[in-house]
C-alpha cells in the first residue's frame, strides 16, 4: 500500500532553520505533485510549497517565498522542504501530500481535497 512518511520537525527559535523530509513507500504513478501543507491551531490547512515531477517550476505560498525551498530526489523517492529564517507564524503541523497530474501544484485553501495520499504530519514549533 502507498504511504508517505514525514520527518524532520522540531522546535527552533525565530530565525532558525529546519529541513523536512517526506519519503514515499509503495508504487506511485509518475506525473505527479508532491506538496507540503501546514495547519496551525484553529486555522485551515494551507499549501506551502509544491513541486511536480515534470520539470516545472516549484510553487510557493507568498508567506514563505524566499525562505523555503522544496526539492525532490526521484531515486530516493523523497521530497524535502528546507525552511530558513523561520518565524513564529510558521508554527504548525506540516504534511506532505501527493496528487496525480501535471502543471503547477495547487496550493490554495481547499485544494487539499485534490490530493490522494497524505503523511501523518510532523510538528514544527518556532518560538520568538
Amino acid at each position: 500500500a502507498q504511504r508517505l512518511e514525514e520527518s524532520g520537525g522540531g522546535s527552533v527559535q525565530s530565525g532558525g532553520s529546519l529541513r523536512l523530509s517526506c519519503v514515499q513507500y509503495g508504487y506511485f504513478y509518475s506525473w505527479n505533485c508532491m506538496t507540503w501543507f501546514r495547519q496551525a491551531p484553529g486555522k485551515e490547512r494551507e499549501g506551502v510549497a509544491g513541486l511536480n515531477d515534470d520539470g516545472g517550476a516549484p510553487s510557493y505560498a507568498d508567506s514563505v517565498k524566499g525562505r523555503f525551498t522544496i526539492s525532490r530526489d526521484g531515486a530516493k523517492k523523497a521530497t524535502y522542504l528546507q525552511m530558513d529564517n523561520l518565524k513564529p507564524e510558521d508554527t504548525g503541523i506540516y504534511y506532505c501530500a501527493w496528487r496525480r497530474g501535471g502543471g503547477p501544484c495547487p496550493l490554495s485553501v481547499g485544494t487539499d481535497a485534490d490530493y490522494t495520499y497524505w503523511g501523518q504530519g510532523t510538528q514544527v514549533t518556532v518560538s520568538a
